[in-house]
């Protein structure tokens, strides 16, 4: 962890000094508004019965303000389902932190995106139809707090460090854990993409860690977009033993600048223990498949038709077959 910071800290301490060594210029601060809606209709189908019911699955509004050419801050409040109780929408602060921007060099502190999969959700791009893998089954949080830098050394390779509670944006710390995260992007050549990522939690006093270890390949040219991700959690939430991973393929193939059809497959699987019949994770283990079209009506919409199967890898419980219609409004 202080190596972590130390790295972070330096990086900031140089960008400083070089800021302060160049003339001023003038700048005029200004913010900008954001918002981003995912809703969508869907027929959700399991065992011959079915449901349907149109739905907003999350809002983002916020506001971005630039202090300066090299820095600005950001808040943005997320609206969504809790998942649990009787409420229907509960309030967060998804984003709220400070960034410092010169060059090829980028550090933000507060409570940040999460650098395990800022740049995967990007790349899937469709995070209004589902999320990203790590993302989707729970391997981290989307945004914690925490400080991370980030530097490109060239057109091939750029890396980056964080340091964060490991709690995710909905809790504040309970205790001196501390997640630490590096990950390495290359492009050896403009249309491939490949990123590893590796990360470290552990309690003070205590022989139990959780580490994550992600490696994704993808490939884009203007008539379509493939990648592959594998994804590893060991010891999850700090219990021993309760290991899982697994696969994610996902492509899209472009028709012109505002329709494509997209394909995605999911595996999530969790270790199973001599001490029990199943894998700690079985009820929940199993696999995904997706196809559906997108379009772009117009800028800052986009519309998804698509079509879903999960499968549990419990063979005892049946498939979930699903039509969902999602859109993403943003402006």
């Amino acid at each position: 962890m202080k190596k972590t910071l130390l790295t972070i800290f330096t990086m900031l301490g140089l960008a400083l000094g070089t800021l302060t060594a160049q003339e001023t210029t003038p700048f005029k601060p200004s913010g900008t508004p954001e918002a981003l809606i995912f809703t969508d209709f869907n027929n959700v189908s399991v065992n011959s019965k079915s449901m349907s019911k149109f739905e907003i699955t999350r809002a983002y509004f916020g506001y971005k303000y630039n202090f300066s050419e090299n820095w600005s801050g950001r808040v943005t409040m997320d609206f969504g389902n809790p998942g649990v109780g009787a409420l229907n929408y509960t309030a967060y602060i998804k984003y709220g932190y400070v960034q410092f921007k010169q060059k090829n060099l980028t550090v933000k502190f507060g409570l940040i995106q999460n650098t395990m999969y800022e740049m995967l959700e990007t790349y899937w791009g469709s995070r209004y139809i589902y999320k990203s893998f790590q993302d989707q089954y729970g391997f981290a949080g989307s945004a914690d707090f925490g400080a991370s830098a980030a530097y490109k050394f060239n057109n091939v390779i750029s890396a980056d460090v964080m340091i964060e509670n490991g709690e995710g944006y909905k809790v504040l710390n309970t205790d001196s854990v501390m997640k630490e995260g590096i990950g390495i992007t290359i492009h050896p050549i403009s249309s491939i993409t490949i990123r590893g990522y590796y990360d470290n939690m552990k309690k003070v006093n205590s022989t139990v860690n959780q580490s994550a270890t992600s490696l994704m390949a993808g490939y884009e040219s203007k008539k379509f977009k493939i990648a592959a991700e594998y994804n590893y959690q060991k010891n999850n939430k700090l219990v021993r033993g309760n290991n899982w991973g697994g696969y994610s393929f996902y492509g899209n193939l472009f028709f012109n600048a505002k329709t494509d059809l997209f394909l995605r497959y999911d595996l999530l699987q969790s270790s199973n223990s001599p001490a029990k019949a199943t894998s700690w994770n079985y009820a929940k283990d199993g696999s995904i498949f997706m196809a559906g079209l997108e379009f772009v009506p117009v800028k800052g919409v986009r519309i998804a038709p698509n079509y879903q199967l999960w499968t549990p890898r419990d063979a005892s419980k049946n498939a979930t077959s699903s039509v969902f219609m999602n859109v993403e409004i943003k402006f």
